[in-house]
């Protein structure tokens, strides 16, 4: 279990998420802690004990709530998808559940009480809630990852987190938003391959930027835009540097072509880093037009 829950790691960083998208992703994150404690998928830490003593047959939910509420007294119990709790509550639970959760499989049956001897595998049960509530964050576009270690980490940093949140982005080029968009929806998927073909999306979409002010050549146009994104000259010095070396990147890398001779990305780390780099400044470019 992580030394430390989320609300505990991040006080004062949350960026509040818009109701009804909150609203709909606890209601589905409800749905799913109900349903693995209804088949006794916590049953492996709060059995529900069968009376002949032999074995758990199910999740005991009474101890289970005693035990959220004494880790996590912010949540009320049961849990309802009305009210909707405070994110880092949310996060906190999603933690909890991860450390006590398993897969439950049916065992002897006992017909006087008609109910089965449960055994547990907490590795597989665990993979199974990962996979579903990060379906779920990713789908309601939340920036957050339940990861293997049962911790709850940020996909985007506050800075740009209401960028990557938005439901559609308005450049006034079509083609240009679909890019921006596939690249935000990339990056937030959990799994690492796709999230590495967010990079290729972004830098298409910042070579498309790139032409967006007349004439449509990139040379011209890409100083037009710097100019409107910066007037202090200092500051546009700045900004240019780093179109130029966001370019050089693009090029350098594995990130739009495959040739022999690109640098490989390495970790995820570095994936999270060129990003926010690339991202943080279209936005800055195309908040400025």
């Amino acid at each position: 279990m992580p030394s430390t829950y989320f609300s505990d790691r991040e006080p004062g960083h949350i960026v509040q998420v818009p109701a009804e998208v909150l609203t709909l992703a606890w209601g589905s994150l409800v749905a799913l802690i109900e349903g693995f404690i209804a088949n006794g998928g916590f049953g492996i830490d709060f059995p529900n004990d069968c009376p002949d003593g032999r074995g758990p047959t199910g999740t005991n939910d009474h101890n289970l709530g005693l035990a959220i509420r004494g880790e996590i007294p912010e949540l009320s119990w049961p849990i309802r998808a009305e009210p909707v709790p405070p994110q880092m509550v949310i996060m906190d639970l999603l933690e909890f559940c991860h450390d006590h959760v398993a897969e439950p499989d049916k065992g002897s049956y006992h017909p006087f009480f008609d109910h089965h001897h449960l055994t547990f595998d907490r590795i597989k049960g665990q993979h199974q809630f990962r996979e579903r509530v990060n379906k779920t964050l990713m789908r309601n576009k939340l920036a957050y990852l339940l990861k293997e270690d049962g911790t709850v980490s940020r996909l985007a940093p506050p800075v740009l987190h209401e960028a990557l949140s938005s439901q559609m982005f308005n450049s006034g080029d079509d083609k240009l938003d679909q890019l921006l968009d596939l690249a935000r929806t990339k990056f937030l998927d959990p799994d690492s391959v796709v999230r590495r073909e967010a990079l290729e999306k972004l830098w298409d979409a910042w070579e498309r930027v790139k032409t967006l002010e007349p004439p449509a050549n990139k040379r011209e146009s890409t100083k037009a835009l710097l100019d409107k994104a910066a007037t202090e000259p200092q500051f546009r010095k700045l900004i240019e540097n780093e179109a130029r070396s966001l370019t050089d990147i693009g090029n350098n890398f594995h990130i739009r072509h495959s040739e022999i001779q690109q640098v490989e990305i390495q970790s995820e780390d570095q994936i999270d880093y060129l990003f926010h780099r690339l991202f943080a400044l279209i936005w800055l470019i195309l908040r400025a037009r």
